[in-house]
């Protein structure tokens, strides 16, 4: 039978720590840490194929062990700030629909883990492998992992100093481990491995700053060590056997300074020069690495080939000239402009045609060499979510994408793409409509291509699609422009521009996408040309755009703010005519916890709604538009019942509420819920308790006597924790059950059916249907999982069906979108069939 529930969608991108938390393994698998989750990308296929959970705090760095044979890898391992590393091993080759074997936790150290690299010891079956970790300890502590047994084999202590890198090989002709330390202290230091433990046999100085990236590769018979530092500048250093003593010259010819050691017990001596130091960045270098190595000719070959990523906003790819073997900058990406920071990290592909890189903000970059010209790379679709706190997410009433805003103060909306000729759909970002200076909160929808949201900040914005976006957005999709019936409105803009001193997106029309020059200093004198704004370029997609058009040619025009509140907005929602918005904000005092409301075609504030007493935490109207539920920190719902339009008076009345004798919860509401039949309510506590309230039957009833017949008609849920996200399916299970999903502050999402039975109260009224826990679990290509920490909100698809498919199966599936603290969005394909 199949799975009831798979992850059709993982949205989320790289940790924003120093470079090493994304690893490219031979596979062609990307790993990078994102949250709490080690994820598992293919660049290839454009999707997540696994998450491995297993920390308790952010992943810090992700390494994909290497073998000497050059074979694919088998082993990964992690570190994060929860002080510990993680073995992650599977069974079997060649496929990755296999069952986890295991994960093996290493710990030991006491502050964060924040580098590690690892190598095998031996080419047999009975492998050794040897780990290297460094953390903010001060510490580098040596493991050994052989069979089920993993012990720490040494701990080098670095006194006051940090070590930010680690890296580990073996010296030329031999199976003698050596380890390369690069830290604060701008030296990097060489151990090597005599009598069973690291000895500290060289220091290499020449950096003058901190030293952030390290990494060796072998060339032939040689050794070659890359860093990169603060300092703007990397580093090439060679090992070699040093066979015999050359007598000393007497020309006058320059030559490199020798670092020269012997290791016991052998008659070999190592020599170690500084090669070449190249200078072309113009900030910190956080990262460098050698193009991986392959098989050739039934040899392993090391291509000379590095990749280095700075904070001056570029990626460089740098290789010695064939004929002067002097090493020169072959090719430069990276951004123009745009709101970032620079990179933290790059990597190779296993077969060097392709380059990622790891953005300040988390995003990854993706560039791939064309075939025709060599030094020509071009952006490529890549994977890309919040780097914070995801709060809130909701489906465009037509139920054809998704629209999440976070605490990383963007807004970003999510569509499937539908490939011409190809059956397959995968999800994308394709617009970041909003990027603020506050901490965003919630929205809503207001139709199809219209949100208003909310942030840390007393004002609601108004957003509308521009004319690019849809036009985009119909070639990416393949629903045809007919269908969508808004670009042809009257005085659409083209796109969205932020003006340098400004927090609102400001529309831009067909006229104003010239750029005028400016004439004389009089005019440059003038705050406007001083700071110029990024004009907006209009582009014509049809694949979704990368991470640079995303950050600047998305943007959706602020067409409208809403002033009223006292305090930071916490929740906002619109009802499904799209005429009203309510909207509460931060609240300790009554005055300050009353909703207002919105009229959506004059903007104006309607009516003020006071009752509770702390902040309104959800707010939801009822599918039929009759009444407004509002649940608060003060552990009571309130309904509001709207008003005939022949009435005078207040647009919505209060008709039924809760208080110290009639509440059935005892610790903050945070989520609401109505059914699809405007009749009964949900209700989601951190008292780990879910109660159906109901009947809301406004037929022959007054608001006098609604007040004692809303009343609990389920019985109470009891979740297991803190319930932090409720939300009811619009379709129904076949023989008529409501579909109730349940996220908690674990990170847990579980899915129920209910319905009343005839008893008072009703008896065995739930069914518990599916529980996606913090475990991992391998379905085929998809990943069964909840998040990682709190869900923040939960949000069914009002339409049965998958959004981008159009098949004859689609009919039975529902999907279900999930955004949490863990920094992730998800959709869930749930079959309705199988529940």
């Amino acid at each position: 039978m199949a799975a009831p529930v798979e992850v059709c969608h993982v949205a989320c991108c790289a940790n924003r720590v120093g470079g090493g938390v994304v690893s490219w393994g031979q596979r062609g698998v990307l790993a990078f840490g994102s949250c709490c989750d080690v994820i598992l990308y293919e660049p290839a296929a454009r999707r997540v194929v696994a998450v491995f959970r297993g920390h308790t705090d952010r992943v810090n760095c992700v390494r994909w062990v290497r073998r000497r044979d050059g074979a694919v890898e088998t082993q990964l391992i992690s570190g994060g700030s929860d002080k510990q590393l993680i073995l992650w091993e599977w069974n079997g080759m060649g496929t990755w629909n296999i069952q986890l074997a295991k994960s093996i936790p290493l710990k030991g150290h006491t502050e964060a883990v924040c580098a590690v690299d690892a190598v095998y010891q031996s080419d047999e079956s009975d492998l050794n492998l040897l780990v290297a970790s460094a953390a903010s300890d001060s510490t580098v502590r040596i493991w050994s992992w052989q069979g089920s047994e993993v012990k720490c084999l040494q701990i080098l202590q670095f006194g006051n100093g940090f070590v930010m890198d680690v890296c580990l090989s073996f010296l030329p002709g031999s199976n003698v481990p050596i380890l390369a330390c690069g830290g604060d202290d701008c030296k990097i230091n060489l151990f090597i491995q005599q009598d069973g433990q690291f000895q500290k046999t060289l220091i290499l100085p020449g950096h003058e700053d901190c030293i952030r990236s390290i990494e060796w590769a072998v060339c032939g018979e040689d050794l070659f060590l890359a860093s990169c530092a603060q300092d703007c500048l990397i580093r090439i250093w060679k090992v070699c056997t040093k066979l015999k003593q050359f007598p000393e010259t007497e020309d006058d010819s320059i030559r490199l300074k020798e670092n020269v050691f012997t290791v016991k017990d052998t008659v070999t001596t190592y020599a170690i020069t500084l090669e070449s130091v190249l200078a072309g960045h113009e900030n910190w270098v956080y990262a460098v690495h050698w193009q991986p190595s392959f098989f050739k000719d039934g040899s392993m070959q090391q291509p000379m080939r590095i990749l280095s990523a700075s904070m001056d906003k570029t990626v460089i790819l740098w290789a010695p000239d064939e004929e002067s073997g002097v090493w020169l900058e072959e090719v430069r990406v990276g951004e123009v402009g745009g709101n970032t920071l620079g990179f933290f990290d790059c990597q190779f592909s296993p077969d060097g045609s392709m380059i990622v890189a790891h953005a300040f903000h988390g995003a990854l970059h993706l560039w791939k060499q064309t075939a025709v010209n060599k030094k020509e790379w071009t952006p490529e679709v890549m994977i890309s979510g919040h780097f914070n706190s995801v709060e809130d997410v909701k489906w465009d009433p037509e139920g054809e994408f998704i629209i999440s805003v976070g605490s990383d103060q963007t807004t970003r909306l999510f569509a499937p793409w539908k490939r011409k000729h190809e059956t397959e759909v995968t999800w994308h970002e394709i617009a970041r409509p909003q990027v603020h200076g506050y901490d965003m909160r919630c929205l809503a929808m207001i139709g199809r291509f219209q949100f208003v949201s909310g942030a840390d900040e007393k004002v609601l914005r108004v957003f509308r699609a521009p004319k690019n976006f849809v036009e985009n957005f119909s070639n990416i999709t393949g629903i045809p422009m007919g269908t969508l019936r808004y670009h042809q409105s009257p005085g659409l803009p083209e796109g969205a521009t932020v003006p340098a001193l400004g927090l609102s997106n400001k529309a831009v029309f067909e006229g104003d996408m010239a750029i005028q020059p400016v004439e004389d200093e009089e005019t440059f004198n003038t705050i406007s040309n001083q700071y110029p704004e990024i004009h907006f370029q209009p582009l014509i997609l049809t694949e979704p755009p990368p991470e640079d058009h995303l950050l600047q040619h998305t943007l959706w025009p602020e067409i409208q703010k809403l002033y009223g509140h006292g305090y930071e907005i916490f929740c906002v929602a619109c009802n499904n005519s799209n005429t009203v918005i309510a909207s509460a904000c931060k609240a300790s005092k009554k005055e300050h916890a009353a909703i207002i409301l919105w009229s959506t075609t004059s903007w104006k504030k309607l009516q003020s709604l006071s009752f509770h007493n702390l902040t309104v935490t959800q707010l939801a109207f009822s599918p039929n538009d009759k009444l407004l539920l509002a649940v608060s920190r003060d552990r009571n719902w309130s309904l509001w019942k709207k008003q005939d339009s022949s009435e005078s008076g207040p647009v919505f009345c209060c008709c039924a509420y809760t208080d110290k004798t009639t509440a059935v919860h005892n610790r903050i509401i945070w989520s609401c819920d109505w059914t699809p039949d405007s009749k009964y309510f949900i209700t989601g506590s951190r008292d780990k308790k879910v109660v159906v309230w109901g009947q809301c039957d406004l037929s022959g009833t007054t608001e006098w006597n609604m007040l004692d017949s809303v009343k609990p008609c389920s019985t109470v849920l009891d979740a297991g924790d803190s319930v932090t996200a409720v939300s009811i399916s619009h379709v129904l299970t076949p023989d008529g059950r409501y579909i109730v999903a349940v996220g908690l502050e674990c990170g847990k999402i579980n899915l129920h059916t209910w319905k009343q039975s005839g008893q008072e109260p009703a008896l065995a009224d739930w069914t518990k249907c599916v529980e996606m826990d913090n475990s991992y679990v391998w379905i085929s290509f998809y990943c069964s999982q909840s998040h990682a920490l709190s869900v923040k909100r939960l949000c069914w698809r009002h339409h049965e069906g998958r959004a981008g498919h159009y098949d004859q199966n689609s009919s039975k599936w529902l999907q279900l979108a999930s955004c949490g603290a863990d920094h992730c969005v998800k959709i869930f394909n749930v079959n309705k069939f199988a529940l």
